[in-house]
């Protein structure tokens, strides 16, 4: 299938790894030029160097730390003729309302909430003036699945998912898409990493990780390239008339809930 992308300019943001490098890389197999943004310029230029291994196409990087609104802006207008934007940027640590301390709350927010809404709002404003363009809003399975013990990330995906269904119902209005994929939990390095540690105090072996995913659909975490395959089609033409729209990839696990 031709997803008509080639030739395209995409902006990823936390594009260095995980789900959003999986984004940058599939991107690139369409034949779009990159751009990836995130907080390590050392992560990026491993980053670039991957892609560029793999795809002949541009790979731009660009060091920014998104939780900061100016710098948001900064990104946008420099990388503002893209087509595509993926807002991907953003990790909230887990805790209940008690564990979740205000300081802690903000800043989890001010990168992974207020992150997503300036360069979308930044964004927009390009894309609006040339009445084309797509915006992917990776955001998560916990804002269907409410989780007391993850109060903070509950609450920004449920909002993110409210932001996505309130602005790409009326931008179509000026030609441009907003969507959204909400992934559960996600073999990256920071889950493995996670379950690793997790094994380590359960069965005393690190390497025992995958025996703390059997329970999950299909006894095994999503993957990275499955999320970036469903953000590639969402962001082609061929999904030209989705718009406000949340698209849950989780094996079912919302509907068990």
């Amino acid at each position: 299938m031709d997803l008509k992308l080639s030739g395209k300019t995409v902006l990823v943001t936390g594009g260095s790894r995980g789900i959003g490098f999986a984004c940058a890389t599939a991107f690139a197999a369409e034949g779009c030029a990159v751009h990836i943004a995130s907080r390590s310029k050392e992560s990026l230029e491993k980053a670039r160097e991957a892609i560029r291994a793999r795809h002949n196409v541009p790979v731009e990087i660009h060091p920014a730390d998104f939780s900061k609104g100016d710098t948001v802006r900064g990104v946008v207008e420099a990388v503002g003729h893209a087509d595509i934007l993926v807002n991907n940027a953003g990790a909230i640590p887990r805790g209940d309302i008690f564990g979740m301390t205000e300081p802690k709350w903000r800043e989890a927010w001010e990168l992974k909430v207020f992150g997503y809404i300036n360069a979308t709002r930044a964004m927009l404003d390009k894309m609006y003036a040339r009445r084309k363009g797509v915006i992917v809003n990776v955001i998560g399975l916990a804002g269907e699945a409410y989780n007391y013990d993850y109060v903070a990330g509950t609450m920004a995906n449920a909002g993110l998912m409210a932001f996505t269904r309130a602005v790409g119902s009326r931008s179509v209005d000026q030609g441009v898409r907003v969507v959204a994929i909400n992934p559960p939990a996600t073999r990256t390095d920071r889950m493995t990493t996670l379950l690793r540690d997790q094994a380590q105090t359960k069965f005393g072996d690190p390497e025992r990780w995958k025996e703390l995913t059997t329970h999950m659909p299909f006894g095994r975490p999503a993957e990275p390239d499955e999320v970036a395959d469903l953000a590639v089609f969402l962001a082609s033409d061929r999904a030209s008339y989705i718009s406000g729209v949340v698209m849950t990839l989780d094996g079912g696990q919302a509907a068990r809930h």
